[in-house]
């Protein structure tokens, strides 16, 4: 046998993993976990998720002949042991780092991704597209779909559950429940039945039994309806998983997602299926860690942290959401009528605690942005006054139930929008890059930007008095950005932070406090430049910016964290053509920005105060 620690070292791809037994397996598992352990505590990072996912990891190479053999990760944010056994180990430690790993599976990164992920609910779209094509083509191959029960609540899931019945290609899809309690062994009679359903000699015997009854004339049929009803019956009674058989698929579970030899002797009754076929996990978030398994939610996305005790290594300070959490809470406790919507992300978003004191004006409608906007759209119909904290990445989602059921309908639903602009570690998929883009272009939707934590609290108590709809997007950052408290909020209208007349320094949001720190430099260069904090991204402060405008000569730079396709230049281009403004545009290209630190993005990408000053000063004052 392997010595114990030199397993992982080992594996360098999953053929080399089908070569140990089950006792190399089993000890693998603990290295997997430990070194998972030690690089989250060091980068931060999805902990629980993946502590809870690494038997069933390492079970599913084991089974299956991947990469020929296709495997569909929902989200991806449980592939950290996925990647230390599919040719990254060696840059594991760099995952989440700029020019490193991601944090969910990348199909640049590996010819084990099937796609780039990070959004959930369509990872059984996907595994059905595959599944499909490889019918057309004649291919032999298994397609496997891991997707979490959280997921699940995702309508599109269902809709991909009801299209793969229907086909009834072979398909796998095994559903991790990491819900905190593991369900109790199956025992060996179950195993026994799970494999016979399973068998294509089963189904084909159930299809003539039922032909050879149909055709006992009188009685045939009818004695075939009972027994299908009897069977149906004691589904009910003994089957947790009747849903999915009344889909059409066949159902393996629930087993323990922590025993590996139940595990991989379920996956091969699964792939010997020709039928699609749905594998109930049960696993435990933060498996191996005790402050992961004891409060999984902190663990979910955690920050860099001490390992020995679990706790946060960076100080922290208030930050954005914080101030949102407190500022909801305190509306909420003079105003009845204010409700909080959240799919899923009641921690991320800060409503934790709203949740605690007014229960009943508190929804968590699951991995559902279509129908948490929707929803959050019947109760201010209904006469309350929804606000709804998302995500600004999985805003995008819900596009067409903000365009359609809020503002065609007018109703004053506030839009939390929380990760806007750069995120950082979290990559691609996460990045809130472009919802001044796509919420500027719908009418009759109010769409503000804080400069800081103390506007935030400002138009967050402002909004929810407002008859109309409105998002106020603001990023994941501190709060708190050292500048004077705003000035009153007037709807539409900007705020003048610093006087100038050389070039007019227009701001959007928190990168209010950037331009601050290049007029502060441009000072010492010898221009005067006067930053405006436009506050309202629709409607545009169209006076005061093309007053602005004129006093400095027509000279503008517009600066916002979000892509210059759509966002906040373009429209305020679209505002001064007229005056022939000589326009700067700081902002995001039109592209998939990578994971690293949110500091280092921006100043990569001119967003920081220095860069802007220098951006500035050489397209005007250069000499």
């Amino acid at each position: 046998m392997i010595e114990e620690k030199q397993i992982l070292q080992q594996i360098n791809d999953p053929t080399d993993l089908r070569r140990l037994n089950i006792e190399e397996l089993t000890v693998l598992a603990e290295e997997v976990r430990q070194s998972i352990l030690q690089v989250v505590a060091e980068n931060g990072g999805h902990l629980a998720s993946n502590l809870g996912a690494v038997e069933l990891t390492l079970a599913v190479h084991y089974v299956f002949d991947t990469p020929h053999d296709l495997v569909v990760w929902d989200v991806g944010h449980q592939c950290y042991a996925h990647k230390l056994i599919t040719g990254r180990r060696e840059r594991f430690t760099t995952i989440r780092t700029a020019q490193g790993l991601s944090g969910f599976c990348n199909a640049e990164e590996s010819e084990y991704d099937c796609f780039t992920t990070g959004h959930a609910s369509n990872s059984l779209s996907l595994a059905l597209g595959l599944a499909s094509a490889r019918d057309i083509k004649g291919e032999k191959r298994h397609v496997v779909a891991i997707i979490g029960d959280g997921a699940l609540t995702g309508g599109m899931a269902f809709e991909a559950l009801d299209h793969g019945g229907e086909l009834q290609s072979p398909l796998i899809v095994i559903v991790n429940d990491n819900k905190m309690s593991i369900a109790a062994n199956v025992g060996a009679l179950a195993r026994h039945l799970m494999k016979l359903r399973a068998a294509p000699a089963y189904h084909r015997a159930k299809r003539d039994v039922d032909a050879c009854l149909q055709k006992i004339p009188g009685i045939g049929g009818f004695i075939a309806t009972i027994l299908r009803k009897i069977k149906a019956a004691g589904k009910y009674l003994i089957s947790r998983g009747i849903l999915f058989e009344e889909l059409g698929y066949v159902y393996l579970g629930p087993i323990d997602g922590h025993d590996l030899p139940q595990l991989i002797e379920i996956l091969e009754v699964a792939k010997g299926s020709d039928r699609p076929v749905v594998v109930h996990v049960r696993t435990c978030k933060g498996k191996g860690y005790a402050p992961a398994e004891q409060n999984p939610s902190r663990f979910h996305g955690a920050s860099p942290f001490f390992l020995d005790s679990g706790y946060t290594k960076t100080n922290k300070q208030a930050t954005f959401t914080d101030v949102f959490s407190d500022t909801l809470l305190e509306i909420a406790s003079q105003d009845d009528r204010v409700c909080a919507v959240t799919a899923a992300m009641a921690d991320g978003a800060g409503l934790k605690d709203f949740a605690k004191a007014f229960p009943q004006r508190f929804f968590d409608v699951g991995i559902a942005e279509q129908h948490a906007l929707s929803f959050a759209a019947g109760l201010a119909k209904g006469g309350m006054k929804p606000v709804v904290a998302i995500y600004s990445t999985f805003l995008q989602r819900a596009y067409d139930q903000v365009m359609e059921d809020i503002c065609l309908q007018r109703l004053p639903v506030v839009l939390a929008v929380d990760r806007a602009g750069v995120v950082g570690e979290d990559g691609y998929s996460h990045q809130g890059l472009y919802d001044l883009s796509y919420l500027r272009s719908i009418p009759g939707l109010t769409v503000m930007a804080p400069r800081d934590g103390a506007e935030l609290q400002m138009m967050l108590k402002t909004a929810v008095t407002w008859k109309r709809p409105v998002a106020i997007r603001y990023p994941r950052d501190k709060a708190d950005w050292g500048l004077p408290l705003p000035a009153p909020l007037c709807f539409g209208k900007g705020e003048l932070l610093r006087e100038g007349h050389d070039v007019a320094l227009l701001s959007c949001g928190v990168m209010s406090a950037a331009a601050m720190a290049a007029a502060a430099i441009l000072q010492r260069q010898g221009v005067k430049a006067a930053v405006f904090n436009c506050r309202f991204v629709s409607p545009l402060d169209e006076a005061g910016i093309k007053s602005l405008t004129a006093a400095c000569g027509g000279r503008v730079a517009v600066i916002e964290d979000n892509i210059i396709a759509g966002g906040f230049g373009e429209s305020c281009a679209v505002l001064l053509q007229e005056q022939k403004a000589d326009l700067l545009f700081i902002s995001l290209p039109k592209s998939f920005i990578a994971q690293g630190s949110r500091d280092k993005i921006l100043e990569n990408y001119g967003l920081q105060g220095e860069k802007i000053a220098e951006s500035v000063f050489g397209k005007w004052f250069q000499s």
